[in-house]
């Protein structure tokens, strides 16, 4: 079997034609919650590194890193066709969604250099209670009274993950919140955008418009990294541009009510390599949070594929 002009040996070829009928056999949710996963891992493995890299480096100038790296990672996409992003009718949308995934990244960025990276994390997931609305509101979405308790059951395990029983009230929430609040707005931005731009060009946009808003403040406050930093800068825009790459894919193929509980998950990977990697132990009000989170994002899974 021929992929990409290369043979591939029997048993792979077998593999990946099980695999591929697979895929195709899946309904679009499906495979949105299989990309959105992919895409969850990755930006989480980006985060640890932006908490690692943050201790020396300020939070805008890694920002301008990762889109500025990524926005090369996309050009390869264009390479058959490269004015095609600059036939978009819809430019005006793309600068929106790019100065709400600005105000969402710098807030996460300064959270996860600032705060523990599992208290950034789970406060940034406070988002579905931003999104919900405006999936109402701006994409006509219905959200059923299954889907919404699903996401009031998850918003609570975050809410103890925060653990504010031990931990106290933190001034920096509010930043980690105005994240979440630019989160929820990009995602809304792709879901309409989805309708008649490609993710590529999406993308394209996404690192653009990043670049731009990020440049200046980098430029004021610029610190020189040293070879091995930015060594991780370049990994942070790749894993950056392609966990959100899946993400944006995986959103567009499916419902964003349905999609964003599956997200829960990063909440889960971040302790588990904030303990392996910063020494963070998270506390019993924590393993609840966990516990609810998961709980909602495997029942929605399952449901889902049960009523498609």
């Amino acid at each position: 079997m021929r992929l990409g002009g290369s043979v591939l040996p029997e048993p792979l070829a077998r593999m990946h034609q099980a695999l591929l009928a697979r895929w195709e056999g899946m309904v679009p949710n499906g495979r949105g919650a299989v990309l959105v996963s992919i895409g969850s891992v990755m930006l989480v493995f980006m985060a640890v590194l932006v908490k690692l890299l943050g201790a020396r480096i300020p939070a805008l100038e890694i920002l301008f890193f990762r889109s500025f790296i990524g926005f090369f990672l996309v050009l390869p996409a264009f390479v058959s066709d490269p004015m095609e992003p600059f036939r978009t009718k819809r430019q005006v949308m793309h600068f929106w969604r790019g100065a709400a995934s600005v105000l969402g990244n710098f807030c996460f960025f300064w959270s996860i250099t600032h705060m523990l990276l599992a208290d950034a994390m789970a406060i940034q997931f406070s988002r579905p209670l931003f999104m919900i609305p405006l999936a109402v509101l701006f994409l006509g979405e219905v959200v059923g009274a299954r889907r919404t308790l699903v996401a009031i059951v998850g918003f609570l395990g975050i809410v103890i993950y925060s653990r504010p029983f031990s931990a106290g009230f933190d001034p920096g929430a509010f930043i980690a919140a105005m994240g979440a609040f630019g989160g929820g707005l990009v995602v809304i931005c792709i879901k309409r955008l989805s309708t008649t731009e490609p993710t590529r060009v999406i993308m394209f946009y996404y690192a653009f418009w990043n670049v731009v808003f990020a440049a200046i403040p980098a430029y004021l406050w610029w610190v020189s990294p040293s070879w091995s930093e930015l060594a991780l800068l370049v990994l942070v825009g790749a894993l950056g541009i392609g966990g959100q790459s899946l993400m944006t894919h995986g959103f567009a193929l499916g419902e964003t009510t349905a999609l964003v509980p599956l997200d829960y998950s990063r909440i889960v990977y971040s302790a588990i390599l904030a303990y392996l990697v910063f020494g963070e132990v998270p506390g019993v009000w924590s393993y609840v949070g966990m516990a609810l989170i998961v709980s909602a994002s495997l029942y929605l899974v399952l449901t889902e594929k049960k009523r498609k």
